[in-house]
């Protein structure tokens, strides 16, 4: 009989992690997918700057691409609700009678307030929809609700060569203020990119927030006076004063009435709340930069599982 000889393996030691982590450094490697620094993430968000910005583009010019009128639709969609709005609000409700240039308040409200609308929209799916791009490529993820934000803004810049004609035609004359539309855009756009990123963070976790969205964003529409005035309201003695402040200083609320105070000569400053600028700056801060920070917490987390 052969005698089998066996030879004891050798003794295996499981690395712990403080080995590991050694290792790495010594190699210097890094976690794959690791959340940046703060400032580094602005670095590398600004690097891409241009991508944001051909992103936005393209998505823009896609949107209609199937539809026979093509891009006519991004004026046609806003000036449809507002028609519809006007008959039911303006016609039925009787929200016109005491508004002056009522047609013109409509239409500017219903205007801006697609902008924010369609910007937490598009934001809310920005991860969720795009989960193939976010696990092929390595690039900050801001960028995504950031370029649907800007792609909300240029179809906002096309749908006002409309808002200017209709303007014209019921007689509203340019003037100087209508410069202001620039600062209030700006301002709305960083609102909108802010909550559109925090909507981003909550989407990619819970999907079914995005079938959520809609009824929130259309009772957040009706409180905002995109068809009826709100100061005529808040006079009313019958209103607790907590309700008229929460009214007029809703953000939709103050974006909206910056934007008709600018344009619309009959629409004066006596019927914006106080500070309003300042409010509107704020709340621009607030949501832009909390937003961006709260969607930067979990960088990491996006596209994983």
């Amino acid at each position: 009989m052969s005698q089998v000889l066996h030879t004891p393996p050798p003794s295996q030691v499981t690395p712990t992690d403080d080995d590991l982590t050694a290792l790495a450094v010594r190699h210097d490697l890094s976690v794959s997918g690791a959340r940046p620094t703060l400032p580094a993430y602005v670095r590398q968000l600004w690097a891409r700057r241009h991508f944001i910005t051909a992103f936005a583009t393209a998505k823009l010019t896609a949107q209609y691409s199937q539809a026979k009128l093509g891009q006519v639709w991004q004026v046609m969609t806003p000036l449809l609700n507002a028609a519809v709005y006007y008959f039911i609000f303006g016609v039925l409700l009787g929200t016109k009678h005491g508004v002056p240039d009522y047609i013109p308040f409509l239409v500017t409200g219903v205007f801006i307030w697609t902008f924010t609308q369609s910007s937490i929209m598009s934001g809310t799916r920005a991860i969720a929809g795009n989960l193939g791009l976010v696990r092929a490529l390595h690039f900050p993820r801001a960028a995504l609700p950031i370029s649907f934000c800007l792609q909300q803004l240029q179809q906002l810049l096309f749908s006002m060569a409309a808002l200017i004609v209709i303007l014209l035609c019921f007689g509203i004359p340019v003037t100087a203020s209508w410069l202001l539309v620039i600062p209030a855009l700006a301002l709305q756009f960083v609102f909108n990119a802010g909550v559109s990123m925090i909507m981003a963070r909550m989407g990619a976790s819970t999907p079914d927030i995005a079938q959520l969205m809609p009824f929130v964003l259309r009772t957040w529409m009706y409180v905002s006076g995109v068809m009826w005035s709100i100061d005529k309201l808040a006079d009313k003695d019958n209103l607790p004063h907590v309700v008229s402040v929460l009214l007029e200083t809703n953000p939709a609320a103050i974006y909206i009435d910056l934007m008709r105070f600018a344009l619309i000569d009959s629409y004066h400053a006596s019927q914006l709340p106080a500070h309003v600028w300042l409010i509107a700056t704020g709340w621009a801060l607030a949501a832009g930069v909390g937003g961006f920070i709260y969607f930067w917490k979990a960088e990491e987390t996006y596209g994983r599982g």
